[in-house]
């Protein structure tokens, strides 16, 4: 069960990643772009997910992730983060940062996390 510390302590762990409040909701963002609120009204968080995988989470598991419709015609996903194990979460807020860092910074994490995983 993963819980917003969690999400707080692996999204400060990716690089430029900070903490921040958005009308008094605590989230994270790389350089000034949102890619995680936590929304205590319904106890859940709202991540910025690459589209086409945030689409088939709405019809596979519809009970963790919903959607959550952000400014003019955009789309996040509220996901249910008690429902899912600290392994999946990481890769979420990973994919969430990815949606808002220069490619140039993201593609090289992405590529430092694959030799990682090897070694």
């Amino acid at each position: 069960m993963a819980t917003f510390t969690d999400l707080k302590k692996l999204g400060l762990a990716l690089p430029g990643a900070e903490f921040f409040h958005l009308m008094d909701q605590p989230g994270l963002r790389l350089n000034r772009k949102t890619f995680a609120l936590w929304y205590p009204p319904h106890k859940t968080t709202i991540l910025k997910l690459d589209r086409e995988h945030r689409v088939m989470l709405f019809d596979v598991r519809p009970k963790i992730f919903t959607p959550c419709r952000v400014g003019v015609g955009g789309v996040w996903s509220y996901v249910e983060i008690a429902k899912l194990d600290r392994a999946e979460l990481k890769d979420l807020v990973t994919e969430a940062w990815c949606q808002v860092a220069p490619k140039k910074i993201s593609r090289a994490f992405l590529d430092t996390r694959k030799v990682s995983r090897i070694s």
